[in-house]
């Protein structure tokens, strides 16, 4: 399977075109769109995003150099594989960097940001029983990145776009699961907790939604191991 992208724009310059095709792929793998082991088409992506095979050559080694897709020694690039020691090492670091995150973005989240979120988490509601992965993953991602991005910081959301860039594949293979579980809705208990400016009920939230996505994944990583 290749991974590529519909959708094309008009370049001006190479430097802009690698920018957009880098942000395109990185916001896809955060979303979850593609899963472990999907292999990349250079070509592929090129024809879809119509650019040239320099800027996509480029992101993907951007990408690479980000562990969110690996080259191998006979120059085939893929999604990386799904593997028990990767799926911890992230998710421990969700447990670490999340929770202080949104606390300390609590501050900053006004009216149209909350609008926003529970526009997300209704959205996701909406589309979980539609088996439409990918609108719920994408979804998933805008509710926390809305919170996250709220307090500005230039340390915790770049450190966080990098752990779901390589997380996204993990928890999409979890939707893709026959008769999974419904997973239970930490999301609201978080806007609860927006709309009190409570500090602790939110990380608490964050730290349980977490914590509910490591149990579904370790059940995907007995399902395929």
């Amino acid at each position: 399977m290749d991974l590529n992208i519909d959708g094309a724009w008009p370049m001006r310059d190479l430097a802009t075109q690698q920018q957009q095709v880098y942000q395109t792929l990185r916001e896809q793998l955060i979303a979850g769109r593609f899963k472990p082991g999907t292999g990349v088409s250079l070509r592929g992506l090129a024809a879809s995003l119509d650019v040239g095979l320099m800027p996509v050559r480029e992101a993907i080694n951007r990408l690479a150099g980000e562990r969110a897709l690996e080259v191998r020694r006979n120059g085939r690039v893929s999604v990386p594989d799904l593997t028990r020691q990767r799926f911890e090492e992230l998710m421990q670091a969700r447990l670490q960097l999340e929770p202080p995150c949104a606390r300390w973005a609590l501050p900053h989240v006004d009216a149209d940001r909350l609008a926003r979120m529970e526009a997300s988490d209704a959205s996701m509601n909406s589309n979980y029983g539609s088996g439409n992965a990918d609108a719920y993953m994408m979804e998933n991602y805008r509710f926390h990145f809305e919170l996250y991005r709220a307090g500005g910081s230039q340390v915790f959301v770049p450190l966080l776009e990098s752990v779901w860039m390589q997380f996204g594949p993990f928890m999409r293979s979890v939707y893709d699961m026959s008769e999974t579980p419904r997973i239970v809705d930490k999301h609201k208990m978080a806007l609860e907790a927006i709309r009190r400016r409570d500090e602790d009920a939110l990380e608490v939230a964050i730290r349980a939604d977490i914590l509910d996505a490591m149990h579904l994944l370790r059940q995907t990583l007995n399902y395929h191991h």
